[in-house]
């Protein structure tokens, strides 16, 4: 039953925030161990690249799939049967002898996670009403950013910690544990929630989508390594005609009532096509950011693991301090106010953050990065909290899981593209100033800060055309 009257409680609401900070813990936690794996596992550049990029691929075309069958099966049953697979894909992980062993085991843990996030969104959505459902959607934005950094710091910590000998295998093990637990607790205290009516599950689109993606992140992973040979370009050039299939097929299944796996009718709405612009531009060069800045402090600075984590601390903390104002901030200001105010304190971080490795080069260290990453940190948080509130706003509750299946397949396609599109973009620069990090980063750095640049300006014509308000009342211009 699909209904506002069941409470997941507050036990409910921390085992779900839980296995959501699983699968978003994941996303970062391998970029503090890229050094240790390639010593270990004589990993190249392209392979670390796809370690972290096949992992968000797998999350993003199985999450729509993963809300379907929450919708039909029962959100709670997949919640559960996603931390499972999540659970045995991380024990994969941590045991794999070789690098193509860990890149299935990566595929099968993003798939995992794909079964277990969007049922948490569209279970806060149909049971919360009101103040309730206004924080713990803040907390949902805020944690899932949150738990990005402490992959980066914990996963430093476990891997410099080198507990039984394990190294970076400690950081896939640590979800195991965990797993157990939210399993033991979810039957209990989360409620179940499933659609009046059943829908079908568009296969047909599903492996469209899959085929899109793939297109997209194997040349820019192995471009540079391949020299952009003619097979990867007529695979960039594959996802036109792929894509307008996709359309085609999800027309026809809407007109047949036959539910395609993204409703063109929602992508009608303004807010969702707004959300679906914020999760190409900004989580791509998040995931982006975090790659690269972790490569370059490990290999370019000569940081070990944990001093690379360290090196997020302050983005961290000011992160967590920025998210759990902003709901305070929402209720006041409208919520394209509040983008616009994270776009430009990030902005201004970055632009720090190019003027600190100029500055200090090959010197900087946990302390010398600390206020520029802070700032980025901070206007991170802003940005993020908007996303779900812009993204969510016009949805009804019977719309819920095709919703959340749009904004969170867009955000993990972006975070899982990120590190591939903006990881060759900084072997290019690297090449061009003969292997110094320094130049390169910055090069990355720039393009990053352009692109927030391009949101905060449509941020603003939007502005004229859709009002944003998140806690109170308005007139929405249609």
């Amino acid at each position: 039953m699909n209904t506002s009257a069941i409470s997941p409680g507050r036990a409910g609401l921390v085992l779900l925030l839980t296995g959501q900070m699983l699968p978003l813990i994941d996303t970062s936690i391998t970029n503090v161990a890229l050094d240790s794996i390639t010593r270990s596992l004589h990993a190249t550049a392209t392979e670390l690249e796809l370690i972290v990029a096949l992992y968000g691929v797998a999350f993003a075309v199985c999450l729509a799939l993963g809300s379907r069958l929450g919708d039909n099966l029962g959100r709670r049953r997949l919640f559960m049967w996603g931390v499972a697979s999540f659970g045995l894909a991380s024990l994969l992980c941590g045991m794999a002898g070789n690098i193509e062993q860990l890149l299935a085991a990566r595929v099968v843990q993003g798939a995992g996670a794909a079964l277990i996030m969007p049922q948490i969104l569209a279970t806060l959505h149909v049971t919360l009403k009101g103040t309730a459902h206004a924080k713990a959607i803040s907390l949902f934005g805020g944690i899932g950013g949150i738990a990005f950094i402490v992959g980066q710091m914990g996963g430093g910590w476990l891997v410099s910690a080198d507990i039984a000998g394990l190294g970076w295998r400690n950081a896939f093990f640590i979800n195991v544990p965990i797993c157990l637990i939210v399993l033991a607790l979810s039957r209990r205290y989360v409620p179940e929630t499933r659609r009046d009516a059943p829908s079908r599950i568009d296969w047909q689109g599903t492996a469209l989508l899959a085929i899109i993606l793939c297109c997209l992140l194997f040349p820019m992973a192995l471009g540079p390594q391949w020299h952009w040979s003619w097979p990867l370009k007529a695979a960039l050039v594959a996802i036109i005609p792929l894509a307008w299939l996709m359309a085609l097929s999800a027309r026809k299944k809407e007109r047949e009532e036959a539910h395609p796996l993204i409703p063109p009718r929602l992508l009608a709405l303004r807010s969702i096509r707004f959300g679906v612009l914020i999760a190409m531009l900004f989580f791509s060069a998040w995931s982006g950011f975090m790659f690269c800045m972790a490569l370059t402090m490990q290999t370019g600075l000569g940081m070990a693991p944990w001093q690379s984590g360290n090196s997020f601390i302050a983005l961290g903390v000011t992160y967590f301090v920025s998210a759990w104002f902003a709901p305070r901030l929402i209720a006041r200001y409208s919520t394209s106010t509040i983008l616009l105010t994270g776009l430009a304190i990030q902005i201004v971080g970055l632009l720090a953050l190019v003027a600190t490795f100029r500055t200090w080069g090959m010197s900087n260290t946990a302390l010398t990065l600390a206020p520029a990453t802070g700032l980025v940190g901070y206007g991170q948080a802003l940005i993020v909290n908007s996303f779900y509130r812009i993204g969510m706003r016009d949805i009804q509750p019977d719309d819920a899981g095709a919703a959340s299946a749009i904004l969170s397949t867009l955000q993990q396609a972006a975070l899982g593209l990120g590190p591939a599109i903006f990881g060759a973009i900084l072997l290019h620069a690297l090449h061009d100033h003969r292997g110094d990090y320094v130049p390169a980063i910055n090069v990355f750095l720039s393009v990053e800060t352009g692109m927030m640049i391009v949101l905060a300006l449509v941020t603003l014509r939007m502005r004229r055309h859709l009002c944003l308000p998140a806690a109170r009342a308005c007139t929405v211009a249609k």
